[in-house]
């Protein structure tokens, strides 16, 4: 992506700014940035507003931690609505309800200031990209600041725009890569850690394996989102062969099934922003059309949330995970190498399968989604609940959140649209036959019914 005209042109506008106002000459007094903020809200020249949008930035950016959590909370009590003017315009609209001129007067003085605010300082070089770094900061202080969201909900809604589908570029990531889009590959994987240069060649250098990316032209040579693809006759149940440094390779012609084994997010500052669900479809599309044969599409996907929920499930009495599993079979459980001991497994996989199943179908969060994160991500798209792998990840971080398990989720294109709908109104999670077999062993709650 070629933006050093903009980036020129932008970095000239700033400069002519700086030369009208001597902004320098303001950082050097100590103007605290919110003041500098209230400057950016009260000018209307061009040149002078890319240049104190400039200097917020900068000098934001060199504010330590608690300052900038002085800073989050100067937007949510200074830069708010002001109240008393939002009532005494919601009054007009009784007397008037059908004065559009009132009712844009409404939408005017019920919008924070803030978000005002933030497009200004997006008019900066590099502005997106500093004020995706500035939500992460915010982000980083939501759990002890909760009234913070409100300032949180304004750079969700104005990112929501500015990073819509329209905008996105896919790529897919080949050995031919720059090397620095290479090594943020290696730095962002968050599912399966790639161990070197040798281990990522193995996942985008070999005919059986892809790796698509997702970019923005305002984030320069940096992934917003990526999926790691691979080719393989049939659905797999283990990632350990797919991740083997010693593997039959295949051609990609003969593959008959694409998974989808790791997604991962590669920007903080754009957490609850949604590209996953646009890539895995583009990428289907894209597979389609160089591999006709392809007939499957399928992830293998972890189950994060389910050793937390067991743990927690097991201390109700009256809960299934104490009615399936018991306080025996949990102690063994808790053993440190119980996966390698055969008459161990075989006590514990008709229950813990069930569970796992129950966990992803029948346990919500209080908006009735599904409590586990990927399921709630997949199962959102529209995708089914295919089939659940037992001891699918043996590795130290696969035994510690979900002993062992992970699952399969089909993107069936003749369905995703109706399990979509069904989910969006009712809550139900599409789940396979054989899913469903292991739900039944488990006592349910008769009125969530998992839909096929």
């Amino acid at each position: 992506m070629n933006t050093s005209f903009f980036g020129e042109l932008l970095s000239s506008i700033t400069e002519q700014g700086r030369a009208l106002l001597d902004v320098r000459r303001n950082r050097n007094s100590g103007i605290p940035v919110v003041e500098l903020c209230e400057q950016l809200l009260s000018g209307r020249g061009e040149a002078s507003g890319v240049a104190i949008a400039q200097e917020v930035l900068t000098t934001y950016a060199a504010l330590g931690n608690e300052a900038k959590l002085a800073f989050f909370q100067a937007l949510l009590e200074r830069f708010s609505p002001d109240l008393d003017l939002v009532r005494k315009t919601a009054a007009k609209i009784q007397k008037t309800p059908d004065d559009p001129a009132v009712l844009r007067q409404l939408h005017a003085v019920s919008e924070p200031r803030r978000q005002e605010l933030i497009r200004r300082l997006n008019l900066a070089p590099g502005g997106t990209r500093s004020l995706v770094d500035m939500r992460a900061d915010l982000l980083d202080h939501l759990a002890d600041h909760p009234e913070l969201r409100e300032v949180d909900r304004d750079f969700e809604h104005l990112f929501s725009s500015w990073f819509n589908r329209g905008f996105l570029v896919m790529r897919r990531i080949d050995w031919s890569t720059p090397a620095s889009i290479l090594e943020k590959i290696i730095e962002y994987e968050a599912v399966h850690e790639i161990t070197g240069w040798d281990d990522l060649r193995r996942r985008i250098g070999l005919e059986d394996r892809r790796l698509y990316a997702f970019f923005h032209p305002a984030l320069v040579d940096d992934l917003l989102i990526f999926v790691e693809v691979a080719l393989t006759r049939d659905i797999p149940g283990a990632i350990a062969p797919i991740l083997a440094e010693e593997r039959a390779e295949i051609r990609a012609e003969e593959a008959a099934t694409a998974v989808f084994y790791s997604i991962s997010n590669c920007q903080k500052g754009l957490r609850g922003i949604s590209f996953g669900n646009f890539l895995i479809k583009q990428v289907v599309e894209e597979l389609r059309r160089e591999l006709p044969g392809l007939k499957t599409f399928v992830t293998l996907s972890p189950v994060p949330g389910f050793a937390r929920w067991l743990a927690r499930d097991l201390k109700d009495e009256a809960g299934p995970a104490r009615t399936a599993l018991g306080d025996d079979l949990y102690e063994e459980l808790q053993t440190g190498d119980w996966h390698l001991n055969q008459d161990t497994c075989k006590r514990l996989e008709p229950a813990l399968a069930g569970l796992c199943a129950h966990y992803l179908t029948r346990e919500k969060d209080r908006k009735g989604r599904p409590l586990d994160p990927v399921a709630r991500f997949h199962i959102g798209n529209g995708a089914r609940l295919e089939k659940v792998n037992w001891l699918g990840d043996v590795s130290p971080n696969g035994l510690a959140q979900a002993h062992g398990f992970m699952v399969n989720y089909l993107y069936d294109l003749r369905y995703i649209e109706r399990n979509h709908e069904s989910y969006a109104e009712t809550g139900a999670v599409a789940s396979s036959s054989q899913v469903q077999k292991l739900i039944r062993a488990i006592p349910q709650n008769k009125s969530l019914t998992p839909v096929s």
